[in-house]
C-alpha cells in the first residue's frame, strides 16, 4: 500500500511539473547553482583551513620566525646560529634546517627535467613523523660530506618521472651532474613545503659553498617538533632564552635578534585564510538567495493551488495524503537540483585548479568532498521541502469550504505581503554587498595589472635554465653556454634585445645584504640597514626598458673578474635611502667583509624595477655576472633566467629559443616559459580567484534577485487580479495601476537598497580581509551601484507591472 501510493504521489509529481516546466527549470537551476558553488567553496576551506596537516600530531609542528636586529626583515637562521639553537634549545624533540636554494636539473628515465630541491637537515623527516613509503629517509649524521649524495623522491615525482617503479630505490640518478642514490619514496599526501610539487628531498651539501659557513649569513628556514608535554609558550620562552645568549656571545651577528614560535597550521595559507572566511561568507549569501528564491516561488505556487487543495479536501482527501503528494513533488525537484549541482561544483574545482595550485599552498588538496558535499545538499534540500510542506500543511488544515468561497482572494492578506516583500529585500540586500565587493575587486586587480613597475611586461618572454653544476666544474658557464646561446638568441627574427637575470623583479625579493656607505657615520649598534642584490647581464636592462639616470652602465670589458675593486649599478630607491645628497660615486660596504680594502663602487643609478608586485620598489644593486669568479660560477650560476623582449608575441618565440638552447647544450632542461603578462597573472593568482569568484557569485545573486522578483511580481499580479479590476471598474487608469505596482516594487528595491548598503558598513571590517573599504571614499561607489541595482530591478518588475494594467476589469470581476 505503502509503495503503490509512493508510485502514485511521484506519478503524480512528474505529471504536475511537466504542465509548468518553466517552474521546474528555474527550481532546479537555482538550487544547482547555488548547491554547485557552495560546495566548491565548502570543499577549498575544508581542505585549506580546516582538514588537520596531514602529519601525526600537526599541533607540535611549529615554524620558527626570527626578525633580524633593526626589526624590518624576517631572517632565517645561518647554519653557524641553527647548530646553537639545535644543541642548546631543549624544548624540541626535533629542530631541523630546510631551504629550496634552487631547482634541480635531474636526468631521469624520461629524459631530462627540473625538479624542486628541497635541501634538509639529516633530521628533517624526524620534524613530521612520517615513515617512507619504500625505502627510508635520512640518517643521523647523513648531511657530512661524503654521506650525502643521497635522495628522497615525493610520491608525485616517483609516480611522474621514476614511473611507479618500486625497485627504485638503491638505483643512482644524477642531480646537476653529480651522482645520487635513491634510498626513499615518501608516501602520497606528504608535501613539505606546502606548495611544492615534482619535489625531491636531499641532505645539505655544506661543502658546497664556503658562505654558508658564515655566521651572518642567513639563509636557513627552521622548523621544529615539540617534546611530548611541552606548550607553545614554554617553548618560545626557552628559545628566546637561547637567542639572548647567542646575542651576548656573538653581538654583531646575533645582537638584537627576535623569534616567534608559529603552528605550521597557522602560518601555512595564512594569508588566503581571511579571504577564504570571507569567500565562505559570500557563497553562504548566494546559497541564502538561492533559498529565498526557492522559498518564495514555492510558497507562491502553494497559494496558487489553494483552491486545488481545498478542493481535493472537499472530495475526502487526507491530510497526510496531501502533504505526502507536495514532499514528492519537492524532492523530485530536490533530486535534480542536487544531481546538477554535484555536476557544478565538480566542473568549477576542475576550473579552478589552476588557480588553487598557484593561489593556496594546499591548493592541490582540493578535491570534491563527498561529506561536504551532502551538507551542502541537505541544506538546500531541506529549505525546498520546507517551503513546499509550510504552505501545504496550512491549507490542509483550512476549512474547504471558505477556501472556496475566497476565489481570487487566495494569497492576498497583509501577512503574504510582508513575507513576499521580506524575501524581496533579503535578496536585493544580500546581492548589493556581493556586487560591491566583486566590482571593488575587480578594480583592485586590474590596478595591480596597471602599476608602474619600472618596465612595460608587453613583448617579454622569461625562461628558466638549470646548469647541472657538475658539466660545468673547472669551465666557464659563461664563455661555454651563455655567451654562445646569447648569441643564437639575438639571431632569431623578432628578437630586439636579450639578456640573463639570477632572480626575476616582480616574483620574487630575492637576496639581500647589508650596506654601509664609506664616508658616512657608523651605524648603531644592532641595527641594519638592508639593499636586495641581483646578479644581471647587461642586456638584462635592455629587454626590460630599465632607464640609466646617472653615471654608467655595467659593461664586460670593465666589469670583469680582473676589476679586483667591484662594481654595481644601483636603483632610485638605493640613493634616496642611502645617499640623500644624490649620486656623487660613493662606495658602499657589503656585510660579508665591511673592512676590506677594496671597495665596491657605484658607477651608475637605473630606474626603480619592483621586486614584488604588491610592494614599493626595494633598495637594489645589480652585479654583472662577470664578475663572479670563475671557479664560483658553475656553482652560483647553475640557476639563471632567460629574458627575451620581442617584436611580435613573445609565446612565437618558444621553438626557436628551445632549439637554440639544445644547440648550445642538449643537456639543459628548459624550463617552463612564461611571458613577463603571464608572470603579473600569477602573482595576483589569488586575487583573480577572489575577483572572479565574487563575480561569479554577484552575477548568480543579481540573476537570482531579479527572477525571483519577476516571479513574485507576478504572482502578486495574478493573486490581484480581482483587486485590479474592481480599482479599474472604480475609474483607475493603465498608468495609475503601472505606477501603484512599480511603486511597490521601488520601496522594496529601496529597502533591501538601504538594508545592502547597511550590511556593507557593518561587515566591512571582515570584507577588509580581501579588501580594504573606506566607506567615505568609496560612497559614490555604493550609490551608484545601487541606483543600478535599483533599476534592474525595476525593469525586472515592468513586464508583470505592464501586464497588470492591461488586464481588463469585466474579464477580472468574472473570475469571481
Amino acid at each position: 500500500m505503502v509503495l503503490r501510493n509512493l508510485l502514485h504521489d511521484l506519478r503524480y509529481a512528474v505529471r504536475q511539473l511537466r504542465k509548468s516546466p518553466g517552474f521546474a527549470v528555474t527550481i532546479v537551476l537555482t538550487l544547482a547553482l547555488s548547491v554547485g558553488l557552495a560546495t566548491a567553496v565548502f570543499c577549498v576551506l575544508d581542505a585549506v583551513v580546516l582538514r588537520p596537516l596531514p602529519f601525526p600530531g600537526p599541533d607540535r609542528i611549529v615554524e620558527l620566525q626570527s626578525q633580524n636586529n633593526s626589526g624590518g626583515y624576517l631572517q632565517p637562521a645561518s647554519w653557524p646560529s641553527y647548530q646553537d639553537e639545535r644543541a642548546e634549545a631543549s624544548a624540541f624533540k626535533a629542530l631541523a634546517g630546510h631551504f629550496r636554494w634552487r631547482e634541480a636539473a635531474a636526468e631521469t628515465p624520461d629524459g631530462p627535467t627540473v625538479l624542486q630541491s628541497v635541501r634538509t637537515t639529516d633530521n628533517f623527516f624526524d620534524v613530521f613523523g612520517v615513515p617512507a613509503m619504500l625505502g627510508r629517509t635520512f640518517l643521523p649524521g647523513e648531511q657530512a660530506p661524503g654521506k650525502n649524495d643521497v635522495v628522497v623522491l615525493s610520491y608525485e615525482t616517483w609516480a611522474k618521472h621514476f614511473r611507479s617503479d618500486r625497485n627504485v630505490v638503491g638505483s643512482a640518478v644524477r642531480l646537476d651532474g653529480r651522482a645520487y642514490t635513491i634510498v626513499g619514496v615518501m608516501p602520497a599526501g606528504f608535501r613539505f613545503p606546502m606548495n611544492s610539487r615534482d619535489a625531491i628531498y636531499t641532505p645539505i651539501h655544506l661543502d658546497a659553498a664556503q658562505w654558508m659557513q658564515a655566521r651572518g649569513g642567513h639563509w636557513l628556514q627552521t622548523i621544529a617538533r615539540l617534546k611530548d608535554g611541552v606548550s607553545v609558550q614554554a617553548a618560545q620562552a626557552d628559545l628566546t632564552h637561547v637567542f639572548a645568549n647567542l646575542a651576548k656571545a656573538y653581538p654583531e651577528t646575533d645582537g638584537g635578534r627576535s623569534v616567534q614560535l608559529l603552528p605550521l597550521s597557522a602560518s601555512v595559507d595564512s594569508r588566503s585564510r581571511g579571504a577564504l572566511w570571507v569567500l565562505l561568507g559570500a557563497v553562504m549569501a548566494v546559497l541564502a538567495i538561492g533559498c529565498v528564491n526557492i522559498a518564495g516561488l514555492l510558497l507562491a505556487r502553494g497559494v496558487k493551488r489553494e483552491r486545488e487543495m481545498a478542493m481535493r479536501v472537499a472530495l475526502g482527501a487526507g491530510r497526510r495524503r496531501l502533504l505526502g503528494q507536495v514532499f514528492t513533488e519537492s524532492l523530485l525537484l530536490a533530486a535534480g537540483g542536487a544531481a546538477a549541482g554535484i555536476l557544478i561544483a565538480w566542473s568549477l574545482l576542475r576550473l579552478l585548479s589552476v588557480f588553487l595550485i598557484k593561489a593556496l599552498q594546499r591548493g592541490a588538496d582540493v578535491h570534491l568532498n563527498w561529506t561536504v558535499l551532502g551538507t551542502a545538499v541537505a541544506i538546500a534540500v531541506c529549505s525546498s521541502v520546507a517551503a513546499s510542506l509550510i504552505p501545504a500543511i496550512r491549507l490542509s488544515g483550512v476549512d474547504p469550504n471558505r477556501a472556496l468561497r475566497t476565489g481570487g482572494n487566495a494569497g492576498t492578506d497583509r501577512s503574504q505581503h510582508r513575507l513576499r516583500a521580506g524575501f524581496i529585500v533579503t535578496q536585493v540586500a544580500l546581492t548589493l554587498v556581493l556586487l560591491v565587493v566583486a566590482g571593488m575587486l575587480v578594480r583592485v586587480v586590474t590596478s595591480y595589472q596597471h602599476e608602474d613597475l619600472g618596465f612595460v611586461p608587453d613583448h617579454i618572454l622569461a625562461v628558466d635554465l638549470h646548469l647541472a653544476p657538475g658539466r660545468y666544474q673547472g669551465r666557464d658557464p659563461i664563455s661555454g653556454f651563455f655567451n654562445p646561446l646569447l648569441d643564437r638568441v639575438k639571431q632569431i627574427p623578432g628578437v630586439r634585445a636579450a639578456g640573463f637575470i639570477d632572480m626575476m623583479p616582480v616574483e620574487s625579493w630575492g637576496s639581500n645584504t647589508e650596506v654601509h656607505i664609506a664616508g658616512q657615520p657608523p651605524l648603531p649598534q644592532n641595527v641594519q640597514l638592508l639593499a636586495e642584490v641581483r646578479t644581471v647581464s647587461p642586456g638584462y636592462f635592455d629587454v626590460f626598458g630599465i632607464p640609466l639616470r646617472a653615471g654608467r652602465a655595467l659593461s664586460p670589458s670593465l666589469d670583469g673578474p680582473d676589476n679586483k675593486a667591484g662594481t654595481t649599478v644601483v636603483n632610485q630607491a638605493f640613493v634616496n635611502k642611502f645617499l640623500p645628497g644624490g649620486f656623487t660615486g660613493a662606495t658602499p660596504h657589503l656585510d660579508d667583509n665591511p673592512k676590506a680594502e677594496e671597495r665596491t663602487a657605484i658607477v651608475g643609478v637605473a630606474g626603480n624595477v619592483r621586486q614584488d608586485l604588491r610592494e614599493p620598489a626595494l633598495p637594489e644593486m645589480d652585479i654583472l655576472m662577470d664578475e663572479t669568479p670563475v671557479k664560483d660560477r658553475a656553482v652560483s650560476m647553475s640557476t639563471v633566467v632567460l629574458v627575451v623582449r620581442t617584436a611580435g608575441d613573445p609565446k612565437q618565440m618558444f621553438g626557436a629559443i628551445g632549439n637554440a638552447l639544445h644547440e648550445v647544450d642538449s643537456t639543459v632542461p628548459l624550463g617552463d616559459p612564461r611571458t613577463m603578462s603571464d608572470a603579473i597573472s600569477d602573482e595576483l593568482a589569488l586575487e583573480r580567484m577572489e575577483g572572479w569568484l565574487f563575480g561569479i557569485f554577484a552575477g548568480l545573486a543579481l540573476a537570482l534577485a531579479l527572477v525571483g522578483l519577476y516571479g513574485l511580481i507576478s504572482h502578486e499580479v495574478e493573486q490581484g487580479t480581482r483587486d485590479i479590476g474592481v480599482r479599474m471598474a472604480l475609474g483607475a487608469t493603465r498608468s495609475r495601476i503601472l505606477t501603484m505596482v512599480l511603486s511597490r516594487v521601488s520601496v522594496m528595491l529601496a529597502g533591501g537598497a538601504v538594508a545592502g548598503l547597511a550590511l556593507t558598513f557593518i561587515a566591512r571590517n571582515v570584507i577588509g580581509m580581501v579588501i580594504y573599504i573606506d566607506a567615505q571614499k568609496e560612497s559614490g561607489t555604493f550609490v551608484l551601484t545601487a541606483l543600478v541595482l535599483i533599476a534592474a530591478g525595476l525593469i525586472a518588475a515592468l513586464i508583470p507591472a505592464a501586464r497588470a494594467a492591461s488586464i481588463e476589469p469585466v474579464r477580472a470581476l468574472r473570475t469571481e
